[in-house]
């Protein structure tokens, strides 16, 4: 028979077992993440007189000699509270010793374990050599390959000379030590860029520093490690033919997450950034700046078959279709009237937001010749034009530029010299008289020059030349015979 006492005792048995399974736990796994190389971030908790406690983030708090922290002028540059960045040089059950990076007069087998661990060494660049640098590392020389020295490329190797950084040791033999700073960057790069993507997000509005420009778009660093591609179309709300001409390497910008193509490796993740989208889209609010009939000034930003696109304020553009072009030129190609940056003067016809799409007329902003042609050429006037074109119906004459008449073939008998009419060519100039007019359906109608010399052929006036068979006998029997006629 169970009695409650027995049952007290089971559960505090229980009890004591759950908190030593936790303790068994705590014990073996606050410190199996932390291992030796370990890059670690921790707060200082207190100051020695030879070394420096860090919070590591596990139960063991970790060591660092205070003498590697001291400055050039024997200043220690730090207080409690501070975040110190440092390496796991040592990680035991009972101690974690912590430090910069290993450094000062050493034996070789300090060396082999920071290159079995794969933990950072202090070098100093002591010079250039064929192929990379002379590097000194705990008073031993190494070799460091330039295109180790650093991520990027190096355009000035003398700039390094003289200069500390950590190293990871590559190649270590006895007579030969070969480091690699890159190593340890892109060490350090990895995981910062890690922790970037984690944060990423669509949506997120981040500076960067433009570091390429290509033909489809320019590519931004907004990380140590990470960049992002803006597409041409997203540079800005005007059309960019390219990227250049709105944007400059080193240049720094503001640009807007659009899109996040994730990937087991960090590297080979896609983002695709905005510029334009952190400015307001201009055709929301369209209607408020262009409407029907307005005049305004634009730029040609395109020229197709069918005719010209042109921007008329900054991410709006308009079509000017190839038969809007002109009154006084027959336009055959859009760019034989205009080319791509050309100013130009439009009115705008129609406005349709929904589409987003705008048309716009040149030839109403230059205005239309036919428009006043009744007072300029009434009928019955003279004019004096050029030969535009012979042609089987008859002669089109251009009075001004838009303002074109036809002389019909029927029309040219009644020249003083049709011959000679037949004569000219396309280009010479000609003198009409405007015979109809129709505005509405912009035609006129024009006459050759009438003769000035009615020739007749009476035998008086063939007499009176004189030159007739009678000659002068003629003449004087005319006036004997008008007086008999008259009565």
């Amino acid at each position: 028979m169970t009695t409650e006492f027995d049952e007290s005792i089971e559960g505090i048995e229980e009890a004591e077992e759950s908190f030593a399974d936790l303790l068994a736990a705590y014990d073996t796994g606050m410190n199996e993440d932390l291992q030796v190389g370990d890059r670690i971030e921790g707060k200082i908790i207190a100051i020695g007189d030879d070394a420096v406690f860090v919070d590591t983030g596990t139960k063991i708090d970790g060591v660092v000699e205070r003498a590697e922290l001291l400055d050039e002028e024997g200043n220690l540059p730090c207080k409690v509270g501070d975040t110190l960045t440092l390496y796991a040089v040592s990680v035991s059950a009972n101690e974690i010793r912590l430090s910069r990076a290993l450094s000062g007069a050493g034996g070789f087998e300090i060396l082999r374990e920071a290159f079995e661990n794969r933990l950072p060494v202090l070098g100093k660049i002591r010079g250039t050599c064929k192929g990379g640098f002379n590097v000194e590392v705990m008073n031993r020389r190494g070799f460091c390959p330039i295109s180790q020295i650093d991520i990027r490329y190096v355009e000035q190797p003398e700039q390094y000379v003289g200069e500390s950084y950590e190293f990871l040791i590559t190649r270590l033999e006895e007579r030969n030590i070969v480091v690699s700073r890159r190593d340890l960057l892109n060490r350090e790069l990895e995981k910062t860029r890690a922790e970037f993507m984690e944060t990423l997000s669509v949506g997120s509005v981040i500076e960067g520093e433009v570091v390429k420009l290509m033909p489809y778009g320019a590519f931004v660093r907004i990380a140590p490690g990470v960049e992002g591609m803006a597409h041409i179309s997203e540079l800005g709300w005007s059309r960019v033919e390219r990227p250049e001409d709105v944007l400059r390497a080193g240049e720094r910008v503001k640009v807007k997450v659009i899109g996040v193509q994730q990937a087991d490796n960090p590297r080979q993740a896609k983002i695709s950034l905005s510029i334009k989208q952190l400015s307001s889209d201009p055709w929301d609010t369209v209607q408020e700046t262009v409407q029907d009939g307005q005049h305004l000034t634009g730029r040609v930003v395109r020229c197709a078959p069918f005719g010209v696109f042109v921007e008329i304020a900054p991410g709006i553009e308009g079509l000017v279709h190839i038969s809007e072009m002109s009154y006084t030129r027959r336009v055959a190609k859009p760019e034989d009237l205009v080319a791509p940056g050309d100013p130009v003067s439009v009115v705008v016809k129609r406005v349709d937001p929904e589409n987003r799409r705008i048309s716009l007329s040149m030839k109403d902003a230059e205005g239309d010749p036919w428009a006043l042609v009744g007072q300029k050429y009434p009928v019955g006037k003279t004019v004096t034009g050029t030969i535009e074109k012979k042609g089987p119906f008859g002669f089109f004459i251009n009075l001004e530029p838009g303002i074109t008449g036809l002389m019909p073939k029927s029309k040219m008998k009644a020249a003083a010299d049709e011959a000679a009419l037949d004569r000219l060519k396309e280009g010479d100039p000609i003198e009409a008289t405007v015979s109809e007019i129709n505005p509405a359906e912009r035609k006129i109608t024009l006459l050759p020059p009438a003769k000035t010399v009615q020739e007749e052929d009476s035998w008086q006036s063939f007499s009176q030349s004189g030159k007739g068979p009678l000659g002068s006998l003629g003449a004087e029997l005319e006036k004997v015979l008008r007086p008999k006629n008259r009565a």
